[in-house]
Protein backbone atom coordinates (compact mmCIF):
# COMPACT_ATOMS: atom_id res chain seq x y z
CA UNK A 1 0.00 0.00 0.00
CA UNK A 2 1.23 3.47 -0.85
CA UNK A 3 0.21 6.93 0.29
CA UNK A 4 1.12 9.77 -2.03
CA UNK A 5 2.00 13.23 -0.74
CA UNK A 6 1.46 15.62 -3.69
CA UNK A 7 4.04 18.38 -3.09
CA UNK A 8 4.65 19.48 -6.65
CA UNK A 9 4.43 23.24 -6.71
CA UNK A 10 6.25 26.28 -7.99
CA UNK A 11 8.00 28.36 -5.33
CA UNK A 12 8.94 31.87 -6.40
CA UNK A 13 12.31 32.68 -4.83
CA UNK A 14 12.90 35.71 -7.06
CA UNK A 15 14.55 38.76 -5.53
CA UNK A 16 16.18 42.02 -6.54
CA UNK A 17 19.84 43.00 -6.32
CA UNK A 18 20.21 46.75 -5.89
CA UNK A 19 23.55 48.33 -6.82
CA UNK A 20 23.31 51.81 -5.37
CA UNK A 21 23.51 53.74 -2.10
CA UNK A 22 21.62 52.02 0.71
CA UNK A 23 18.00 53.18 0.85
CA UNK A 24 16.35 54.23 4.09
CA UNK A 25 14.44 51.13 5.20
CA UNK A 26 12.20 50.21 8.15
CA UNK A 27 11.43 46.57 9.01
CA UNK A 28 8.25 45.98 11.00
CA UNK A 29 9.66 42.93 12.79
CA UNK A 30 12.57 41.77 14.93
CA UNK A 31 15.85 42.11 13.04
CA UNK A 32 19.36 40.98 13.93
CA UNK A 33 22.40 42.32 12.11
CA UNK A 34 25.14 39.68 11.99
CA UNK A 35 28.61 41.15 11.53
CA UNK A 36 32.20 40.99 12.78
CA UNK A 37 34.21 43.49 14.87
CA UNK A 38 36.15 44.88 11.91
CA UNK A 39 33.11 45.65 9.76
CA UNK A 40 31.15 46.93 12.74
CA UNK A 41 33.94 49.33 13.67
CA UNK A 42 34.15 50.72 10.16
CA UNK A 43 30.57 50.76 8.92
CA UNK A 44 27.92 49.86 11.50
CA UNK A 45 27.12 53.51 12.25
CA UNK A 46 26.50 54.12 8.54
CA UNK A 47 24.22 51.08 8.31
CA UNK A 48 22.26 52.10 11.40
CA UNK A 49 21.69 55.53 9.85
CA UNK A 50 19.92 53.78 6.98
CA UNK A 51 17.84 51.04 8.62
CA UNK A 52 15.46 50.71 11.55
CA UNK A 53 13.24 47.92 12.87
CA UNK A 54 10.56 47.10 15.42
CA UNK A 55 13.37 45.55 17.47
CA UNK A 56 16.98 45.66 16.30
CA UNK A 57 19.87 43.59 17.66
CA UNK A 58 23.55 43.25 16.77
CA UNK A 59 25.23 39.82 16.75
CA UNK A 60 29.02 39.87 16.44
CA UNK A 61 31.08 36.82 15.52
CA UNK A 62 34.88 36.61 15.11
CA UNK A 63 36.48 37.74 11.85
CA UNK A 64 38.09 35.17 9.55
CA UNK A 65 37.55 32.01 7.52
CA UNK A 66 38.78 29.86 10.43
CA UNK A 67 35.71 30.99 12.42
CA UNK A 68 33.25 29.86 9.76
CA UNK A 69 32.28 26.92 11.95
CA UNK A 70 29.60 25.40 14.17
CA UNK A 71 30.65 27.48 17.17
CA UNK A 72 29.94 30.71 15.31
CA UNK A 73 26.62 29.33 14.04
CA UNK A 74 25.71 28.47 17.62
CA UNK A 75 26.53 32.03 18.70
CA UNK A 76 24.05 33.37 16.14
CA UNK A 77 21.33 30.84 17.00
CA UNK A 78 21.66 31.33 20.76
CA UNK A 79 21.17 35.07 20.34
CA UNK A 80 18.04 34.49 18.26
CA UNK A 81 16.61 32.18 20.90
CA UNK A 82 17.51 34.59 23.70
CA UNK A 83 15.69 37.43 21.94
CA UNK A 84 12.73 35.18 21.07
CA UNK A 85 12.92 35.53 17.33
CA UNK A 86 10.08 33.88 15.44
CA UNK A 87 9.43 32.82 11.85
CA UNK A 88 8.55 36.38 10.85
CA UNK A 89 11.83 37.74 12.21
CA UNK A 90 14.78 38.46 9.92
CA UNK A 91 18.57 38.46 9.78
CA UNK A 92 20.83 40.89 7.96
CA UNK A 93 24.21 39.61 6.81
CA UNK A 94 26.55 42.58 7.11
CA UNK A 95 30.08 41.69 6.06
CA UNK A 96 32.00 39.63 3.55
CA UNK A 97 31.45 36.13 2.23
CA UNK A 98 32.08 34.42 5.57
CA UNK A 99 29.42 36.48 7.32
CA UNK A 100 27.02 36.08 4.41
CA UNK A 101 27.39 32.30 4.28
CA UNK A 102 27.00 31.83 8.04
CA UNK A 103 24.09 34.25 8.38
CA UNK A 104 22.26 32.61 5.50
CA UNK A 105 22.86 29.15 6.95
CA UNK A 106 21.66 30.21 10.41
CA UNK A 107 18.57 31.73 8.78
CA UNK A 108 17.94 28.51 6.86
CA UNK A 109 17.89 26.33 9.99
CA UNK A 110 16.42 28.62 12.66
CA UNK A 111 12.86 27.36 13.19
CA UNK A 112 13.29 25.60 9.80
CA UNK A 113 13.88 28.84 7.94
CA UNK A 114 13.50 32.60 8.31
CA UNK A 115 14.22 35.47 5.93
CA UNK A 116 17.56 37.19 5.58
CA UNK A 117 18.99 40.13 3.64
CA UNK A 118 22.49 40.39 2.21
CA UNK A 119 24.40 43.66 2.62
CA UNK A 120 27.88 42.66 1.40
CA UNK A 121 30.85 44.83 2.35
CA UNK A 122 33.70 43.28 0.33
CA UNK A 123 34.14 43.22 -3.43
CA UNK A 124 34.17 39.41 -3.45
CA UNK A 125 30.90 39.17 -1.58
CA UNK A 126 29.31 41.88 -3.70
CA UNK A 127 30.04 40.21 -7.02
CA UNK A 128 29.74 36.56 -5.99
CA UNK A 129 29.11 35.27 -2.47
CA UNK A 130 26.00 37.35 -1.73
CA UNK A 131 24.22 36.27 -4.93
CA UNK A 132 22.65 32.87 -5.44
CA UNK A 133 21.60 31.55 -2.04
CA UNK A 134 24.54 29.28 -1.20
CA UNK A 135 24.98 29.24 2.57
CA UNK A 136 27.07 27.15 4.90
CA UNK A 137 30.11 26.59 7.05
CA UNK A 138 33.41 24.71 7.03
CA UNK A 139 34.51 21.68 9.01
CA UNK A 140 37.72 19.64 9.39
CA UNK A 141 37.04 17.87 6.08
CA UNK A 142 36.84 20.98 3.94
CA UNK A 143 35.13 24.20 2.92
CA UNK A 144 31.35 24.68 2.77
CA UNK A 145 30.63 20.96 3.17
CA UNK A 146 27.73 21.73 5.52
CA UNK A 147 25.06 24.13 4.34
CA UNK A 148 21.85 24.77 2.46
CA UNK A 149 20.47 26.65 -0.50
CA UNK A 150 18.54 29.52 1.07
CA UNK A 151 17.89 32.57 -1.09
CA UNK A 152 18.00 36.06 0.46
CA UNK A 153 14.97 38.33 0.26
CA UNK A 154 17.13 41.00 -1.35
CA UNK A 155 20.77 41.98 -1.88
CA UNK A 156 21.85 45.60 -1.32
CA UNK A 157 25.23 46.45 -2.88
CA UNK A 158 26.66 49.81 -1.84
CA UNK A 159 30.12 50.79 -3.11
CA UNK A 160 30.52 53.01 0.00
CA UNK A 161 31.79 49.94 1.87
CA UNK A 162 34.64 49.40 -0.59
CA UNK A 163 36.33 52.68 0.35
CA UNK A 164 37.98 51.00 3.36
CA UNK A 165 38.74 47.68 1.65
CA UNK A 166 42.40 46.54 1.98
CA UNK A 167 44.21 45.97 -1.32
CA UNK A 168 44.38 42.18 -0.82
CA UNK A 169 40.63 41.99 -0.24
CA UNK A 170 40.08 44.08 -3.36
CA UNK A 171 42.23 41.72 -5.41
CA UNK A 172 40.36 38.71 -4.03
CA UNK A 173 37.14 40.19 -5.36
CA UNK A 174 38.70 40.91 -8.73
CA UNK A 175 39.59 37.20 -8.99
CA UNK A 176 35.90 36.29 -8.82
CA UNK A 177 35.07 38.92 -11.44
CA UNK A 178 37.69 37.46 -13.77
CA UNK A 179 36.35 33.97 -13.07
CA UNK A 180 32.90 34.90 -14.36
CA UNK A 181 34.29 36.58 -17.46
CA UNK A 182 36.48 33.58 -18.39
CA UNK A 183 33.67 31.07 -17.97
CA UNK A 184 30.74 32.92 -19.52
CA UNK A 185 31.56 36.23 -21.17
CA UNK A 186 34.43 36.75 -23.63
CA UNK A 187 33.46 40.38 -24.23
CA UNK A 188 33.51 41.04 -20.50
CA UNK A 189 37.01 39.56 -20.30
CA UNK A 190 38.16 41.90 -23.09
CA UNK A 191 36.65 44.81 -21.14
CA UNK A 192 38.59 43.76 -18.01
CA UNK A 193 41.87 43.54 -19.92
CA UNK A 194 41.74 47.23 -20.80
CA UNK A 195 39.86 48.46 -17.72
CA UNK A 196 41.27 50.01 -14.58
CA UNK A 197 39.13 48.64 -11.77
CA UNK A 198 40.72 51.10 -9.35
CA UNK A 199 38.52 53.71 -11.04
CA UNK A 200 35.20 53.77 -9.07
CA UNK A 201 33.01 54.25 -12.16
CA UNK A 202 34.74 51.45 -14.07
CA UNK A 203 34.50 49.21 -11.00
CA UNK A 204 30.76 49.90 -10.72
CA UNK A 205 30.30 48.71 -14.30
CA UNK A 206 32.37 45.58 -13.63
CA UNK A 207 30.29 44.80 -10.54
CA UNK A 208 27.11 45.20 -12.56
CA UNK A 209 28.31 42.88 -15.33
CA UNK A 210 29.61 40.27 -12.88
CA UNK A 211 26.36 40.26 -10.86
CA UNK A 212 24.26 40.05 -14.04
CA UNK A 213 26.36 37.13 -15.28
CA UNK A 214 25.92 35.22 -12.03
CA UNK A 215 22.21 36.08 -11.80
CA UNK A 216 21.64 34.67 -15.28
CA UNK A 217 23.36 31.41 -14.33
CA UNK A 218 21.54 31.05 -10.99
CA UNK A 219 18.19 31.67 -12.69
CA UNK A 220 18.87 28.70 -14.98
CA UNK A 221 20.27 26.37 -12.31
CA UNK A 222 19.45 27.49 -8.76
CA UNK A 223 20.67 24.37 -6.94
CA UNK A 224 23.75 23.56 -9.01
CA UNK A 225 22.55 20.48 -10.87
CA UNK A 226 24.57 21.44 -13.93
CA UNK A 227 25.42 24.84 -15.40
CA UNK A 228 25.91 26.64 -12.08
CA UNK A 229 28.80 24.31 -11.20
CA UNK A 230 30.78 26.19 -13.86
CA UNK A 231 31.00 29.11 -11.42
CA UNK A 232 33.32 26.91 -9.36
CA UNK A 233 36.09 27.39 -11.93
CA UNK A 234 39.29 27.69 -9.89
CA UNK A 235 37.53 26.49 -6.73
CA UNK A 236 38.26 22.75 -7.02
CA UNK A 237 41.98 23.45 -6.76
CA UNK A 238 41.51 26.56 -4.61
CA UNK A 239 39.58 24.74 -1.87
CA UNK A 240 42.40 22.20 -1.52
CA UNK A 241 44.90 25.05 -1.19
CA UNK A 242 42.76 26.67 1.50
CA UNK A 243 42.44 23.35 3.31
CA UNK A 244 46.18 22.65 3.18
CA UNK A 245 47.02 26.10 4.52
CA UNK A 246 44.32 25.95 7.24
CA UNK A 247 42.52 28.97 5.76
CA UNK A 248 45.20 31.27 7.17
CA UNK A 249 47.64 31.99 4.34
CA UNK A 250 45.35 32.97 1.49
CA UNK A 251 42.11 34.87 1.15
CA UNK A 252 39.44 32.88 -0.68
CA UNK A 253 39.81 34.88 -3.89
CA UNK A 254 43.59 34.48 -3.76
CA UNK A 255 43.27 30.69 -3.52
CA UNK A 256 40.77 30.76 -6.39
CA UNK A 257 43.25 32.77 -8.49
CA UNK A 258 45.88 30.06 -8.05
CA UNK A 259 43.22 27.44 -8.71
CA UNK A 260 42.31 29.13 -11.98
CA UNK A 261 45.92 28.97 -13.13
CA UNK A 262 46.06 25.27 -12.21
CA UNK A 263 42.78 24.57 -14.02
CA UNK A 264 44.07 26.48 -17.05
CA UNK A 265 47.18 24.29 -17.14
CA UNK A 266 44.99 21.19 -17.16
CA UNK A 267 42.87 22.74 -19.94
CA UNK A 268 46.01 23.50 -21.98
CA UNK A 269 47.21 19.90 -21.51
CA UNK A 270 43.84 18.70 -22.84
CA UNK A 271 43.95 21.20 -25.73
CA UNK A 272 40.81 22.97 -24.52
CA UNK A 273 42.69 26.25 -24.18
CA UNK A 274 45.75 27.73 -25.87
CA UNK A 275 48.87 28.69 -23.92
CA UNK A 276 48.31 32.26 -25.10
CA UNK A 277 44.80 32.36 -23.58
CA UNK A 278 46.07 30.88 -20.33
CA UNK A 279 48.79 33.53 -20.20
CA UNK A 280 46.24 36.33 -20.77
CA UNK A 281 44.28 35.14 -17.74
CA UNK A 282 47.42 34.83 -15.62
CA UNK A 283 48.56 38.32 -16.63
CA UNK A 284 45.17 39.80 -15.73
CA UNK A 285 45.26 38.13 -12.30
CA UNK A 286 48.79 39.41 -11.67
CA UNK A 287 47.73 42.91 -12.73
CA UNK A 288 45.84 43.03 -9.43
CA UNK A 289 48.68 41.45 -7.43
CA UNK A 290 46.93 38.09 -7.12
CA UNK A 291 49.10 35.03 -6.41
CA UNK A 292 49.45 32.58 -9.31
CA UNK A 293 51.95 30.09 -7.86
CA UNK A 294 51.79 27.55 -5.05
CA UNK A 295 54.16 24.87 -3.78
CA UNK A 296 52.46 21.47 -3.93
CA UNK A 297 54.46 19.51 -1.36
CA UNK A 298 52.65 16.19 -1.80
CA UNK A 299 50.94 15.59 -5.13
CA UNK A 300 49.10 12.45 -4.02
CA UNK A 301 47.74 14.07 -0.86
CA UNK A 302 46.61 17.13 -2.84
CA UNK A 303 44.88 14.85 -5.37
CA UNK A 304 43.11 12.77 -2.72
CA UNK A 305 41.67 15.92 -1.12
CA UNK A 306 39.74 16.55 -4.36
CA UNK A 307 37.40 13.73 -3.37
CA UNK A 308 36.03 15.83 -0.50
CA UNK A 309 34.77 18.39 -3.01
CA UNK A 310 30.96 18.63 -3.11
CA UNK A 311 30.95 18.29 -6.90
CA UNK A 312 32.84 14.99 -6.90
CA UNK A 313 30.96 11.72 -7.24
CA UNK A 314 32.27 8.62 -5.47
CA UNK A 315 35.39 7.62 -7.44
CA UNK A 316 35.36 10.48 -9.96
CA UNK A 317 36.42 14.10 -9.57
CA UNK A 318 34.50 16.89 -11.27
CA UNK A 319 36.73 19.53 -12.83
CA UNK A 320 35.64 22.91 -14.19
CA UNK A 321 37.87 23.67 -17.16
CA UNK A 322 37.81 26.71 -19.43
CA UNK A 323 37.29 26.11 -23.12
CA UNK A 324 39.14 29.09 -24.47
CA UNK A 325 37.91 32.34 -22.93
CA UNK A 326 34.14 32.69 -22.60
CA UNK A 327 33.18 29.03 -22.46
CA UNK A 328 33.59 26.22 -19.97
CA UNK A 329 33.47 22.45 -19.60
CA UNK A 330 32.21 20.52 -16.56
CA UNK A 331 33.78 17.08 -16.70
CA UNK A 332 34.55 14.09 -14.50
CA UNK A 333 36.67 12.32 -17.11
CA UNK A 334 40.04 14.02 -16.68
CA UNK A 335 42.83 11.46 -16.51
CA UNK A 336 44.61 11.41 -13.18
CA UNK A 337 48.00 11.57 -14.90
CA UNK A 338 47.16 14.90 -16.52
CA UNK A 339 46.20 16.44 -13.19
CA UNK A 340 49.15 15.03 -11.25
CA UNK A 341 51.54 16.25 -13.97
CA UNK A 342 50.21 19.77 -13.46
CA UNK A 343 50.50 19.41 -9.67
CA UNK A 344 54.04 18.05 -10.02
CA UNK A 345 54.95 21.16 -12.00
CA UNK A 346 53.69 23.34 -9.15
CA UNK A 347 55.68 21.18 -6.75
CA UNK A 348 58.80 22.21 -8.64
CA UNK A 349 57.90 25.92 -8.51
Amino acid sequence: MQVNIPLKKVVDNSYNITIDSLPKTHFDTKVAIVTNPKVAGLHLAYLLSKISAKELYIITVPDGEEYKNQESINTILESLFNHRFNRKSMLIAFGGGVIGDMTGYAASIYQRGIDFVQIPTTLLSQVDASVGGKTGMNNSYGKNLIGAFHQPKTVLIDSHFLTTLPSREFGAGVAEIIKMAVTFNKEFFAFLQSADLNNPEVLQEAIKQAVQTKADVVAKDEKEHGLRAALNYGHTFGHVIENETKYKKYLHGEAVAIGMVMANDVAVSMKLMSKDEAMKIKNLLEKYNLPTTYIVENTQSFYETFFLDKKSLDSSITFILPVGIGDVSITNSVEKQIVTSVLDKFGDA
